[in-house]
């Protein structure tokens, strides 16, 4: 396995917004915390920045430190032809054409949907952009990768993303079999609809190209008492290290599959460490996920 020149195959980092045109800004403020990899986003549009420009900006501010942005994320959708879903497309075109000047080797993101209807209406476009978009990415070392998001949308309805079900997954990837396409992987998302994310990545690891540091609880006497469409909510995401997930396990899983890459942690969800508590939520993160990572790596002298 390959491994990175401070002998972590696998890297924790965490999430940077990019839209508002200080992402390079905001990793010169926390590069020094810990983090080991960032994955700067762009929400809907890019704002009309110079993403190359963004790019450089941002590997600028990380300098000489041991840091890498392996991922950068646009996230909208791209299937509809709103002025919005418009400015998603021409963003995930941007960010593929100039993923390398901020040393990144994915794009990630939604698919995209079309809007109110069930999720087999959206194959179709989905086929037409996503083929498009794949060849394009593949012509320059990129990978796409969809992350399992639902946004609050399901089978039968939606407005975001089709990619969030791992039968949804087999269609999409059966409408587009490149190489090129996969997963940006997390466990809160599987979580919410109370599907073991283990057995997943024992089946998808070959498709996880990207796993974003987010985790959930659920709160199982809500369920047994008011079931999962009462007025109570069942569960909740957070922050890794807050939640229920058992982050040794999922590490130790994507490491027997061979994966390698960096866990960029999407905080802004929990409902206790946020606002003035986020930074302190999100470095418990990082310190939680290097310990279930096994901690420092400790060549061995033999």
């Amino acid at each position: 396995m390959h491994e990175h020149p401070h002998h972590h195959s696998i890297r924790i980092g965490t999430m940077v917004n990019a839209t508002k045109g200080n992402a390079a800004e905001r990793i010169a403020q926390i590069a020094g915390m810990g983090f080991e990899s960032f994955e700067p986003f762009f929400w809907q549009t890019t704002n009309g920045q110079d993403v190359a420009e963004l790019g450089k900006r941002c590997v600028e501010a990380i300098g000489d430190r041991d840091i890498t942005i392996s991922t950068i994320g646009m996230f909208g959708n791209p299937l509809e032809e709103t002025d919005l879903d418009q400015q998603t497309l021409q963003g995930w075109l941007d960010c593929i054409d100039n993923a390398h000047h901020f040393g990144a080797t994915c794009v990630a993101g939604f698919t995209g949907r079309i809007r109110n209807k069930p999720l087999t209406d959206s194959l179709p476009r989905y086929k037409q952009v996503w083929s498009e978009l794949a060849k394009r990415a593949a012509d320059k070392g990129i990978r796409i990768a969809f992350e399992n998001c639902a946004m609050n949308g399901n089978w039968a309805s939606g407005d975001w993303n089709i990619a969030h079900n791992p039968d949804a997954w087999e269609l999409i990837f059966n409408e587009t079999p490149d190489d090129n396409i996969g997963l940006e992987w997390e466990p809160c998302h599987q979580m919410v609809y109370l599907i073991d994310p283990l057995p997943q990545i024992r089946k998808w690891a070959h498709k996880i190209f990207h796993v974003h540091g987010k985790d959930a609880t659920i709160r199982w006497d809500v369920i047994r008492e008011h079931g999962i469409f009462g007025k109570h909510p069942f569960v909740f995401m957070r922050t890794p290290g807050f939640g229920d997930s058992n982050w040794t396990d999922i590490i130790s899983e994507l490491r027997l599959a061979g994966w390698s890459g960096s866990i960029d942690i999407e905080g802004w969800h929990d409902p206790v460490y946020r606002d003035a508590l986020e930074m302190t939520g999100q470095v418990h993160a990082l310190n939680h996920l290097k310990q279930a990572r096994g901690g420092s790596f400790v060549a061995d002298p033999s």
